[in-house]
């Protein structure tokens, strides 16, 4: 008789009630964690505004408090500057976040994430494209949204074709395949900015390729990308059972009656789209679909029902303080936070790839 997820999770009613409280408690605090990280991230700055001041700011705007009696300054500062770019940082950090999850399930392999599968680069092709040469699909202000999505989408398809070409793929052909078509990508943005011509347009691309949260505002781009992170992470969320089949291997997948080939596909598309909106919002941002899978799991588990909520929890509130540090390490100019992530994910990246069996 073939064993499902239910009969091995029902095997120690005990050991999963104390493992639901413990992962409870642990989502609980990262929810306050991010809580009190967006206050601060809000009220810090080369003007310090206190968090009490910060809350009944955002609550005057939403209907709990008069507005006409704040003090202008620290209003704009508040709602106009600062509030778009923290929500626009817990959007990329949790987007990217959940991508990484789904990717490192999708092919088995701890190593996996956006930017090593070249989704990044493909993403980060497509929009410069659009910056340096107009090319606006005639849809308007999505034209750079919907030429990042291509762009992630494209390249996805391009590594399982390469990854593909050689035979049965795998997760070491994968990843092979993702290195590969990054560089490609990457030296066609190259091209693109070169034969561009402009100055102006290449320093813009080369800053926002770096990844900034710098030009976040109150705006279509910014709620399309909350609704699109948002979604994904419902949507992997509802799929966590298939996500554990599909991590364990295919033929689990195939017993409990799922489609691998299928459902990488759909998770395909999903994390092209996010990936897309992601740098579309934000530039190319790596490592965080890297590192922050790997704490998450140390914290809740492996189960993804508990994986994807902390994974969102936990890169939203990384990426809000690697911003911090970025406005504040070197005061009136700022780091592109792409630098301050590729800073704490190479070292990390250096410690999974020690920890790698020699049949791995």
């Amino acid at each position: 008789m073939a064993v499902t997820l239910d009969d091995v999770t029902l095997a120690d009613p005990l050991g999963r009630a104390r493992r639901r409280r413990r992962n409870t408690l642990a989502v609980v605090a990262l929810s306050l964690v991010l809580l009190l990280s967006a206050v601060l991230g809000v009220a810090v700055g080369p003007v310090w505004i206190h968090p009490v001041d910060v809350l009944r700011i955002v609550a005057a705007h939403l209907g709990a408090g008069d507005v006409t009696a704040l003090d202008p300054v620290s209003d704009a500062i508040v709602w106009d500057v600062r509030l778009p770019r923290v929500l626009l940082g817990l959007a990329v950090g949790a987007g990217l976040a959940v991508c990484g999850v789904a990717l490192q399930a999708m092919v088995r392999n701890m190593l996996a994430d956006p930017y090593l599968l070249g989704i990044n680069s493909g993403a980060s092709s497509g929009a410069a494209a659009t910056i340096l040469f107009g090319v606006g699909l005639g849809i308007g202000e999505h034209a750079l949204a919907a030429s990042a999505f291509l762009g992630a989408l494209g390249a996805s398809l391009l590594v399982f074709v390469v990854a593909r070409a050689a035979g049965r793929v795998t997760s070491v052909r994968l990843l092979l395949a993702g290195v590969a078509v990054g560089y490609a990508l990457s030296a066609v943005t190259s091209f693109l900015i070169f034969a561009s011509g402009s100055a102006e347009g290449a320093r813009s691309v080369m800053f926002w390729l770096l990844g900034s949260l710098a030009l976040a505002q109150w705006g279509g781009p910014l709620a399309v990308l909350l609704v699109v992170v948002v979604l994904t992470c419902l949507v992997l969320g509802a799929w966590a059972r298939r996500l554990d089949a599909l991590a364990i291997g295919d033929e689990t997948a195939h017993v409990l009656g799922i489609s691998p080939t299928r459902f990488r596909t759909q998770l395909l598309v999903l994390v092209s789209l996010c990936i897309g909106a992601v740098v579309a919002a934000a530039g190319s941002v790596g490592f965080v679909g890297l590192v922050v899978p790997h704490l998450a799991r140390r914290l809740v588990g492996s189960a993804h029902a508990w994986a994807v909520p902390a994974a969102a929890l936990l890169g939203a509130t990384f990426l809000l303080w690697a911003d911090l540090l970025c406005r504040m390490l070197l005061q009136p100019r700022e780091l592109p936070v792409g630098i301050v992530t590729a800073l704490v994910g190479a070292p990390f990246l250096l410690y999974l790839i020690r920890r790698l069996r020699p049949a791995g």
